[in-house]
């Protein structure tokens, strides 16, 4: 009698211990997830300017009148995206700490779009787990830590291309990255971002799950710059 009564008690144990591995990880992950400086790499988003302002006939728009008026930037920064292995935290912090306005000026160069800087720290530099002026260093030193490529910075008449020539260009002059270490983002015409994963000390990083979510497309187009000639680098 006892020993029936027990075999519910153990097969409950059994499944306890057969599930706990799996539950235990997801434990860990939702342990950290939404905690500021909790997370494994980034993701360094490069903007196809062009394609961006071309996209809505931006530039009429005061808040885009920087970068979308007649100055020639070819890739600009989007942002630099903390990133779990799977999923990535966002708005760690709400309300977010306040964004000093020097800050923005200093990032205007890579970043020309002031309400863009502000959404980027509200969104991902709060899950950084550094200061402001700290999060927006790291953001120059990942963008000097990638070469664009040679032809893409004077680019004065539309190109047009495949996803892997964009991705060869960027491994060219980056002889350390791989396909693996990035994503070519598109819409249904352009070219629209380069996405480029970087460990938390700023090297190439393989990141799978971005890389698989490449532009597809047979070919996309990429827009000239505008203005005169290029002063990007």
């Amino acid at each position: 009698m006892l020993r029936a009564a027990l075999r519910p008690m153990l097969a409950v144990l059994l499944l306890a211990a057969l599930v706990q591995p799996g539950w235990a990880r997801s434990w860990r992950r939702s342990d950290r997830q939404g905690q500021p400086g909790r997370f494994d790499f980034y993701v360094l988003s490069l903007s196809w300017s062009p394609s961006f302002c071309a996209a809505s006939q931006r530039g009429s728009d005061r808040a885009d009148a920087l970068q979308c008026g007649s100055r020639p930037y070819s890739f600009v920064v989007h942002g630099l995206w903390p990133q779990y292995e799977k999923g990535f935290p966002e708005s760690c912090q709400v309300p977010a700490p306040r964004l000093d306005r020097s800050i923005v000026s200093s990032m205007l160069d890579l970043m020309p779009a002031p309400h863009l800087i502000y959404s980027e720290w509200d969104k991902h530099g709060t899950c950084s787990g550094l200061s402001a002026r700290s999060y927006f260093d790291t953001v120059r030193k990942a963008r000097a830590a990638v070469k664009i490529p040679a032809e893409y910075l004077h680019l004065h008449e539309p190109l047009t291309v495949t996803p892997s020539e964009v991705k060869a260009a960027f491994i060219k002059a980056n002889p350390d990255l791989a396909a693996g270490d990035m994503a070519v983002e598109c819409d249904s015409r352009r070219l629209r971002e380069v996405r480029l994963c970087l460990s938390r000390d700023l090297k190439f990083y393989a990141c799978p799950q971005v890389a698989r979510r490449s532009c597809r497309r047979d070919q996309v187009l990429m827009p000239p710059l505008r203005g005169g000639a290029s002063d990007a680098r």
